[in-house]
Order: structure tokens, then sequence, then C-alpha cells
């Protein structure tokens, strides 16, 4: 049975952490990382198999990749609440010679991190390629992996994901973060990413759709779907239609907050309106 209230006190805390974190560098990208905090709670303390500490190879667990490395914040947040490293190393977010560096790094040596993804477009090729790897190791675990939509209009996805399915890589669910914003606006007006749904069946993916992204029960049920869905011939995708800053209600529903940090104010009306479940950092 899966403890929705456990989960909801988790995606609770990450908010605050995330808000906090952006505010103290004033820097960093609070709305995309507001928008994915129940997914990746789900994720990480639901759905993926993990073992005790951390190697770089995923052998004998499930592997998670983020391709949208600009919402480090809410990937770290969850990473430290899982117990990869402490908690109290997210108050060094973005500074000088932290492990938390803006977008996530490999050199840095910082426990669940397994690719650097500043520059968009590449984790669904490496996730592809980890699946693909796992299948000929004979290792029965899955690889995730989550991507923003915008990130979409980079070719080499659709490289990797033609690839995918001509190759059966059928232990693969890739999750796009539908939000339909940008950084320069919505993806409808800067470069329309059209029916995706349809694209990604065209490409022989199994799809599957979550209207509201942002909804615990949701997430899980389609979780549960897509796994019982892997070892069929085919790769997975869920379309995960997220409100980019929800939880916070200035921050909703638009495009400006993609990369902006709260001012004192800000802050103090955001966490107002985040309940502390497990203690701030």
């Amino acid at each position: 049975m899966h403890d929705i209230q456990k989960l909801k006190n988790i995606a609770s805390q990450v908010r605050r952490d995330i808000v906090r974190m952006v505010h103290a560098c004033q820097s960093g990208h609070p709305g995309g990382s507001l928008g994915c905090t129940d997914f990746l709670v789900a994720l990480y303390f639901d759905a993926m198999k993990r073992k005790e500490g951390f190697d770089m190879t995923g052998k004998g667990e499930d592997v998670f990749y983020l391709s949208n490395g600009h919402i480090s914040p809410v990937f770290y947040s969850v990473l430290a609440h899982a117990g990869y490293f402490d908690k109290s190393e997210l108050a060094t977010f973005r500074k000088l010679n932290s492990r938390l560096q803006g977008h996530p790094t490999t050199h840095e040596h910082l426990p669940g991190v397994r690719i650097a993804s500043g520059s968009l477009g590449q984790g669904m090729s490496v996730a592809v390629g980890h699946a693909v790897g796992k299948k000929l190791d004979k290792d029965p675990n899955l690889v995730f992996s989550l991507h923003g939509d915008g990130e979409l209009q980079e070719g080499q996805n659709w490289e990797a994901i033609m690839y995918a399915s001509h190759n059966k890589v059928d232990n693969l669910i890739a999750t796009v973060d539908y939000n339909g914003q940008q950084i320069d606006g919505p993806t409808s007006k800067v470069l329309s990413l059209g029916n995706l749904k349809t694209k990604f069946e065209a490409f022989d993916w199994k799809v599957l759709e979550v209207e509201n992204g942002n909804d615990m029960e949701e997430i899980l049920k389609v979780l549960d779907e897509a796994k019982s869905l892997t070892g069929k011939g085919q790769p997975i995708c869920i379309l995960l239609k997220t409100e980019m800053g929800y939880g916070v209600d200035y921050m909703m529903g638009t495009h400006a907050w993609h990369g902006k940090a709260p001012n004192d104010e800000q802050l103090q009306k955001a966490l107002d309106q985040l309940e502390e479940t497990l203690g701030d950092y």
C-alpha cells in the first residue's frame, strides 16, 4: 500500500527546501522544481527499487537520470531526504566549492548524481544507453528519466527515442514534465511541440498520460501502470501535466519563475503556504 500522507509530507518539506535554497543564493530555478516535486518524491520514496548507499553503475537497482538539470533544487532536496547526503548540505546550494552546483555535475562526486545535466537534450540518450546496458547485463531493474517539454525541441532526443523503440528498450520509463512553459514563454509560442502523445506513439512508444501531475495518487497510479508494462517490447513515456511553481500561488501558471529567485518578502509568503513537516535544514 502507498503511504500517501507520508509522501505528501515529504513533498511539502521539499518545496520549502526549494524556495529557501534559491532565495539564499538569489539564483536558481524554482518554477520547474516546484512543479516536479510530487513526481520525484513518488519516484524515490515509492516507485524505485533502491539499494543502500550509492555506486555509479546502478547494478541491481533502478536508476534515475535527470535530463532537465536546471531543476536541481528539487533533485538535491529529494536526494538529501532519501539519505544520499546530509540535509544540512542543502545550505551550500550554488556556493563556491559546493557539491551542489546550479546544474548537477559528476566531478563533484555527489551521491545520487550519475550525469552532468546542464546542457539540455542529452539525458534521453544516456538513459537509453543505460537501459540497453542493463539488458546486456541481464539486470532486471529499470531506468527512469525526467525531461522538460521544451527540452524536446532538441533533436538529439528524437534520435534516442527512435533508437529505443527500434531496439525494444522496454526497461525504460521516460517522463516528460508537460507544463507548457519554458524560459522564454509558453512552449506553444516559442516552438510548438504539437501533439506529443501522437509523436511518441508514431515512434512506437507506449504513452501514458497524467492529467494532474501534482496529484500524488494519480502519479503513483501511473507509475504502477508503467512498471507493469515494462518487458513487453516497447519503451514507455509518461506525459506528466504539471503546473510550474505548484504550491506557491504567485509562482503558478507563468514562466516568470522559471529561473528567478524570490526576495525576502516573497520567500516569507511562499513559506506561509508550505507546511513545515519534517523540519527545515
